[in-house]
């Protein structure tokens, strides 16, 4: 990776000519990277939220830079961002059961680690509960305690089934046939347009 292939990532953020004092620009980056402060750099690109997905490219690119920079934890980030720019986003309000309630009794990692079934409103032929599959990314902290509450990204392992929730919907977490936690979806979003 090397300071064309970051402002190449950076040329999708919102052109100097039309910036207000919030959006992020090239000049931004720019500014991190003669100091030679390639995290700063890699970081503030890691951070975009809001606006329209970015293209898979644009996360595969960071994804290089955080490997060379040897970032594990940004690169698995921005790994995380290209499935959403192909699938689409799943934001939720996430409360664990406490560890005297529920059979987890350690932290949930938050990189990306967990993969844990949900409760997401599909019933089996016969009626029963039917759960799907997500991978769960603990949003701004490093791992989520039993009883705590976060924000928190899902990646479905079959992205087509949980197409129909929205903001507003409630979902639990199981790890065994008991709950692990509840969720309250906060934010969906499309794949990125392009694809």
């Amino acid at each position: 990776m090397d300071v064309i292939e970051l402002l190449e990532a950076a040329d999708l953020l919102v052109p100097e000519s039309v910036a207000t004092e919030n959006d992020l620009t090239v000049n931004d980056v720019w500014d991190h990277l003669v100091h030679d402060e390639w995290e700063a750099a890699l970081t503030l690109l890691e951070e975009l939220r809001g606006g329209p997905p970015l293209p898979p490219a644009f996360w595969e690119s960071l994804a290089g830079a955080a490997t060379q920079l040897r970032l594990e934890r940004s690169r698995a980030w921005c790994y995380w961002r290209l499935s959403e720019s192909r699938h689409g986003v799943i934001r939720a309000d996430l409360t664990l059961r406490p560890a005297t309630e529920s059979r987890r009794t350690t932290p949930v990692p938050g990189a990306g680690v967990l993969q844990a079934m949900w409760n997401i409103g599909h019933r089996s032929p016969a009626g029963e509960m039917s759960v799907s599959i997500a991978w769960l990314w603990v949003e701004d902290r490093p791992a989520l305690e039993p009883g705590g509450r976060a924000l928190v990204r899902l990646a479905p392992l079959t992205p087509s089934h949980w197409r129909h929730l929205r903001p507003g919907h409630r979902i639990t977490m199981h790890e065994d046939r008991t709950v692990a936690g509840t969720a309250t979806i906060v934010e969906t979003g499309p794949p990125y347009a392009g694809l």
